[in-house]
């Protein structure tokens, strides 16, 4: 280690876990934390927080060697105040946020974490995520603006938008929280993660408030994690289009105008409806789900997103 104190003992790096009813993507997300923890040449904690679940993941995290802490709230919460409690729970110096989908491949924890002492000014570190077949999943982006929407609606988004390329650790503008390890100290200064971010584009705004404040991003490519992310990977219910949609509207009305929150909305939604055009005459192409991409995007204050799932969810417990 390099000597630095350390936030509340010997605890150098938080393993913060946030599950929400996926009971065997979350055991075997924690044995591959258990494999990591073996390795570390510092002390380490893990603490999960189980997200209302009625599938005993709380019960199978407590009962799992690797778990120190589980944090059990009764009722379905946003993501962006799930991860600020785990970084206010977490006694180590950083903090390594994950899905309960994420699974770190072997040294992802110290790549990340070296990373980060190497760089005094960078408060947040990103893993490379890879799908489930191993092909890589991009996982760090310029921040949203007109220009890259633009550059989407012009099919140059994997050039100009996507970051997460190259084999050696650069600075990003902004890493997915799949796996992302965090500094704690300028996390606490920026009060942590805004909850009206339901889900989805809360740590891009928690990037930009750090960005605002002074610090920055990288992307470590050795660092590696696995991402069985249901965005990529199967159906994708029609409310997650549309959280998807309400929040990236969210963060553009808060750090940008309404003018320019407005021309994003017409420049994604015509990438889309483009693709959904071109799905209708290739084949093993979802040309619906696209188009509900476009709805969603053109009127994102429509329909049923996560946060009104989750209240029904709560309702009915």
């Amino acid at each position: 280690m390099d000597g630095a104190e350390h936030d509340d003992g010997d605890v150098e790096v938080s393993f913060c876990v946030v599950n929400t009813s996926q009971r065997e993507l979350l055991l075997r997300g924690l044995d591959a934390i258990a494999r990591e923890r073996e390795t570390l040449a510092f002390a380490s904690e893990v603490i999960v927080l189980d997200n209302g679940s009625r599938d005993g993941s709380s019960a199978a995290a407590e009962a799992h060697p690797a778990v120190d802490r589980v944090i059990a709230v009764s009722s379905r919460r946003g993501k962006g105040l799930n991860d600020s409690e785990l970084l206010r729970a977490a006694r180590g110096r950083f903090a390594l946020l994950l899905n309960e989908d994420t699974e770190l491949l072997p040294g992802a924890t110290a790549a990340l974490w070296q990373a980060l002492r190497e760089r005094p000014r960078a408060a947040l570190a990103g893993a490379r995520l890879l799908r489930p077949d191993g092909s890589p999943q991009p996982c760090a982006w310029r921040f949203p603006s007109p220009l890259t929407a633009l550059a989407g609606a012009l099919f140059l988004h994997r050039l100009y938008t996507v970051q997460s390329r190259g084999d050696s650790v650069r600075e990003v503008d902004w890493c997915q929280s799949a796996a992302l390890l965090v500094r704690r100290e300028p996390a606490a200064a920026i009060g942590y993660l805004d909850p009206d971010f339901f889900v989805y584009s809360d740590e891009v705004d928690f990037a930009w408030r750090l960005h605002r404040a002074g610090w920055s991003s990288v992307f470590v490519p050795a660092a590696r994690a696995v991402h069985h992310e249901q965005l990529a990977t199967g159906a994708v219910p029609a409310r997650r289009i549309v959280e998807l949609s309400r929040n990236r509207d969210l963060y553009m009305r808060k750090h940008h105008s309404a003018a320019a929150a407005r021309a994003v909305r017409w420049l994604t939604a015509y990438a889309y409806a483009l693709r959904a055009l071109a799905a209708l005459a290739l084949p093993g192409h979802d040309a619906r789900r696209l188009w509900l991409h476009v709805a969603a995007t053109l009127f994102p204050r429509r329909g049923e997103g996560l946060r009104e799932a989750a209240d029904r969810y709560n309702r009915e417990s």
